[in-house]
């Protein structure tokens, strides 16, 4: 593990305890308390690079305040096109941002579209109430009102996620500030029950780590392997990729349970990133509020389960960083200039790419899963249906075998970075994930989509996620 590494992981897990004691404070406490604790941490792992945070805190606020009726696509502008001048800093003889500092500008930049996102929304609310002349009641997760510049600083720096997430809405943040009968919502069982693979996975990620080092891929002695050695490699490579997530995403969502933080009763439907989707009416008091069961959906940032054994590629997105795949669903595929499936899936993949930073690995990356998603989606639909029930089967855990592999396949490109390592790597194993997927797209599209009343009678498998995909 890198010093960087070493340094998220003590911030997870010194968030935990925090946690605990900010649970049961009242809301003065909460917000002031935690917006301290994540500009210390912020100050102290980013030095003077904090500013550019700051930067973007007030640069956010004035659009809100100056046009709130279309702060969202502003703050969009203005937050991505900042993300450009801070990765640019190099270039341009100024000092380069600390790793920390890009994680906390990363968050901060979801935080704040999604705040002005909320922004619009309460003032769309508030012209449609002026022009019936009546109220029709505060419609599911509308602000109460808009956010002062000391209070959207308290959300910025709140230390909830400040590194590494989860994200979460200024509603969310609202909720817990005004959580009715905070000590009634548990949190030691959740944590234990979400915290007890961690370990596990920790000494995967140290082991695989140490047995196939990424930077093997790197030597020239590495191109001398033999053809199933290169394409083995990449297995493990991804393996402790997604090891060293789970770990860190576990121990965020910790941090969160331990708080209270996004705690919700059972029958809100409560959505990662997103909150609650149903009305449920605060509790009257504590024996009602220790009466009702609660769940921490809106901060989960990850299903390992479902991330490995989901069948699809879609549907291993979603269970991915669950609170950003909302934010980029939500924020970026809905307003897509595009109608098609695959091209708005391209667009989004392609910001998100940009998000992540400017790296060319990155985007080779990123923009294999819109190829990959076509390749499914247009072969399952015109094969899938054709097959019976045993055929079906197969068929699925044949499908799941290569959307591991296209994820092994896509993570190199994602931990290489460069251009030119990525590509060498993937011209060494013959470019196989896209020359299959090309393969399997051009194969659907010849076969056609076949009769939809037969397609339907052996529409698709269900795998672990498909009843969350349903839902959603």
């Amino acid at each position: 593990m890198s010093p960087e590494e070493w340094t998220y992981l003590v911030v997870l897990l010194i968030s935990i305890p925090i946690g605990f004691l900010f649970k049961k404070a009242g809301p003065w406490l909460k917000r002031w308390g935690a917006a301290a604790v994540g500009l210390g941490l912020t100050l102290f792992t980013c030095g003077p690079h904090t500013l550019h945070s700051l930067v973007t805190i007030l640069g956010t606020w004035a659009l809100i305040q100056a046009q709130p009726c279309s702060c969202h696509a502003l703050a969009l502008a203005w937050t991505f096109s900042y993300l450009l001048f801070f990765r640019a800093l190099s270039l341009l003889g100024l000092p380069a941002p600390t790793p920390f500092t890009n994680a906390v500008q990363l968050l901060l930049t979801l935080k704040l579209v999604s705040l002005a996102s909320e922004v619009q929304d309460l003032h769309v609310a508030q012209r449609r109430e002026m022009a019936l002349g009546f109220s029709r009641g505060p419609p599911l997760g509308l602000l109460p009102d808009v956010p002062s510049l000391m209070e959207t600083l308290s959300y910025s720096y709140c230390y909830v996620g400040i590194m590494t997430g989860p994200f979460f809405r200024y509603r969310t943040y609202l909720d817990w500030l005004e959580q009715p009968f905070p000590e009634a919502v548990p949190s030691l069982r959740p944590l234990l029950r979400r915290a007890w693979p961690a370990p596990l996975f920790g000494l995967l990620f140290l082991l695989s780590s140490h047995l196939f080092p990424l930077e093997a891929v790197r030597e020239d002695a590495f191109y001398a392997r033999p053809l199933p050695a290169r394409l083995f490699y990449m297995i493990p490579v991804f393996f402790a990729f997604r090891m060293r997530f789970y770990v860190a995403w576990i121990a965020a969502e910790c941090g969160c349970i331990a708080a209270g933080f996004g705690a919700y009763p059972v029958a809100a439907k409560a959505r990662a990133g997103g909150g609650p989707t149903l009305q449920c009416p605060p509790p009257s008091s504590p024996e009602t509020a220790a009466s009702l069961e609660y769940d921490y959906e809106s901060i989960r940032n990850i299903d390992c389960y479902s991330t490995d054994f989901c069948v699809r590629v879609r549907e291993g997105m979603r269970y991915w960083n669950m609170t950003v795949q909302w934010w980029l669903a939500q924020y970026i595929y809905k307003s897509a200039p595009a109608r098609s499936y695959v091209l708005r899936s391209a667009w989004t993949m392609l910001l998100s790419a940009y998000w992540h930073g400017l790296h060319p690995g990155y985007y080779l990356s990123f923009l294999t899963i819109p190829l990959c998603l076509a390749a499914e989606r247009q072969l399952e639909s015109a094969l899938r249906w054709r097959l019976g029930p045993g055929g079906q089967k197969a068929w699925d855990w044949v499908h799941w075998f290569l959307k591991m592999r296209a994820y092994d396949y896509m993570c190199m490109g994602f931990v290489l970075l460069s251009l030119r390592d990525t590509l060498r790597y993937w011209a060494s194993v013959y470019f196989c994930v896209h020359v299959l997927a090309l393969a399997a797209l051009g194969l659907g599209l010849a076969l056609g989509r076949g009769g939809s009343g037969r397609r339907k009678s052996g529409a698709a498998a269900p795998s672990p996620a498909s009843g969350k995909l349903r839902e959603e």
